[in-house]
């Protein structure tokens, strides 16, 4: 029986396996549908698409710096455990997709799904599915960055927070051992004070007049003659400045500096032109839906 592209659809809408593992079952089946849920089911692969309606909001975030390739790569994958997330066939896992990304260069977390494993013949899809049913939970690639040229990465607390810093520099300049430690302090900062902005001229105008008019209103309510009202509102978007903006930030490791003054001495220091060009913040889980164990409605489950 012959079988068509929409019956490949349909069969991975049925099972959540991937399109070239539905297509191998169709043929061996011969087209016929239920048979190649029944192959899948036999092969394991059906099982991993039952887990994959299951929430994962655990895991970690992984950052890698290829410096000899210039490229670095921040990649969420998550769990439905971080039991799980300190498996070792887990870690793993997300180096190779770490890796695969920087020698690939998918457009998304699709394309990054059907790229060959680096050093594999693997699918990172295949791995994936392998990993699910080995491990026995939902495992997702959630989201990834990628940039190329010179730049720092940090992970807190065993990969809750992973930050990416792109610097504009050159590369004797990258190679320094003090340029390598303002790096990771730039990240550092970036993980533990989440700023939302790179400097004030990358705070969109839309933001900055929703701002403006949220504190010319709190400093009309306060009673602050309408006068006087604009100068006091553009003293607190300094303040907005210095506290979103990460070069107007106060430098956590010396308040008496900004960061952005302590990119400058340090590039004083080593006699070149350093700039922070851009960076990248993932926290694990964010946005996700949270697993809510209920005590009371598993015990209800079971008795059904």
């Amino acid at each position: 029986m012959a079988f068509t592209a929409k019956d490949v659809q349909l069969l991975r809408e049925r099972t959540g396996v991937g399109m070239m593992d539905c297509k191998k079952a169709l043929a061996a089946s011969d087209g016929d549908m239920e048979k190649a849920i029944d192959f899948l089911r036999e092969k394991g692969l059906a099982a991993a698409a039952k887990k994959s309606g299951r929430i994962a909001s655990e895991g970690v975030v992984y950052a890698y710096n290829d410096e000899a390739a210039k490229t670095a790569v921040l990649v969420e994958v998550n769990s439905e455990t971080d039991f799980v997330a300190k498996n070792d066939k887990f870690i793993a896992f997300v180096e190779d997709v770490a890796k695969t990304i920087v020698a690939a260069n998918p457009a998304d977390v699709d394309a990054l799904l059907n790229c060959t494993i680096v050093g594999s013949d693997e699918t990172v899809l295949a791995s994936l599915q392998d990993k699910i049913l080995t491990i026995g939970e939902n495992i997702k690639i959630r989201r990834f960055i990628r940039v190329e040229g010179i730049a720092a990465t940090y992970v807190h607390g065993g990969g809750r927070i992973g930050v990416l810093v792109e610097f504009d520099t050159d590369d004797a300049t990258a190679a320094n051992a003090s340029f390598k430690e303002l790096g990771k302090d730039v990240a550092m900062q970036i993980a533990a004070i989440n700023p939302l902005f790179l400097n004030k001229e990358s705070v969109p105008a839309e933001t900055l007049e929703k701002e403006k008019a949220i504190l010319t209103e709190q400093v009309l309510n306060e009673g602050k003659p309408a006068a006087i009202a604009d100068k006091i509102v553009m003293g607190k978007i300094a303040k907005y400045y210095k506290e979103n903006c990460l070069v107007e930030q106060a430098f956590v490791k010396n308040g008496d500096v900004t960061v952005g003054q302590h990119v400058a001495a340090t590039a004083k220091e080593i006699g070149t032109a350093i700039t922070v060009k851009g960076f990248f913040r993932f926290e694990r889980g964010e946005g996700l839906e949270k697993k809510a164990d209920n005590f009371a409605d598993e015990v209800a489950s079971m008795i059904k």
